[in-house]
């Protein structure tokens, strides 16, 4: 199968090594993965922060990169969801029902990782070994707008060497919400100590999430507390093998990851 990989601004900007893990697993598993070079932020931001015409504008290059490819894999839950609920919103706001029926369709062809993993490709044993203690969190737009339910802990489950520890009161935010960390500073740390101190109650050595962001904000919340806990994301515990006995990151020279194209 021809995947494209729909990096996210995140991914490509501080956490390259989650979206070469994307590309090392479907390889892996036997896909041609492609890289439209003129992708750029999906809009959520701005969808989010109130700006709709930069968001349009983002939405037709999204649409019109991504248009040509039957299947679309992104590592962010965040992103996907943005791409399935808000795209054809944001068009049919300014009156572009054509726009909107493209976006529709892309978006039904646009999955995050472990959606494509369990419900396309039909596996859950992605030949991955991992041998440490790991807690997931679900994120909300995973949790919420996605609705991945246990597909990421299906995988999970599935790794060699891998112990996996549930995460108590896991459906609770972690405090990021993008914006929200920002405007509301003094809730989303009284949110994230309240998911670092669940994360340290497992006795996990790894926090594992299909969102960057909220790895971003969790591991930052740990490193502070120099806590030893570190955190990964799904791709690249599913993309580690025996090569990588220690689970150290696949992908870790920026180098390697890709570029997007244009501007933001």
């Amino acid at each position: 199968m021809r995947v494209a990989l729909f990096v996210t601004c995140l991914a490509d900007t501080l956490f390259p090594q989650a979206a070469v893990a994307t590309v090392r697993l479907l390889e892996r598993l036997g896909h041609e993965v492609v890289f439209p070079e003129g992708q750029t932020c999906c809009g959520q931001m701005h969808v989010n922060t109130g700006y709709p015409d930069d968001a349009l504008r983002l939405v037709r290059r999204h649409v019109r990169v991504f248009a040509p490819y039957d299947v679309v894999v992104a590592p962010s839950a965040s992103c996907v969801g943005s791409v399935r609920h808000q795209h054809a919103t944001v068009a049919r706001g300014a009156g572009d029902e054509r726009l909107a029926s493209r976006a529709e369709a892309v978006a039904a062809r646009t999955y995050e990782l472990s959606e494509f993993l369990v419900d396309v490709l039909g596996v859950t044993e992605v030949g991955a070994y991992y041998p440490h203690r790991v807690t997931y969190h679900p994120t909300c737009h995973s949790l919420r707008m996605l609705r991945v339910g246990d597909r990421p802990s299906r995988l999970l489950r599935a790794v060699r060497g891998l112990d996996l520890v549930e995460l108590p009161q896991a459906e609770q935010c972690c405090g990021f919400g993008g914006t929200f960390a920002l405007k509301n500073a003094d809730t989303s740390t009284a949110m994230l100590a309240d998911k670092m101190r669940h994360v340290l109650a497992t006795g996990a050595d790894v926090c594992t999430a299909g969102d960057a962001s909220c790895l971003m904000h969790i591991g930052g919340g740990l490193s502070r507390l120099r806590a030893g806990v570190r955190t990964v994301h799904l791709a690249e515990i599913l993309a580690s093998t025996e090569a990588d006995p220690a689970g150290t990151p696949v992908g870790g020279a920026v180098a390697a990851a890709p570029t997007t194209g244009g501007t933001r």
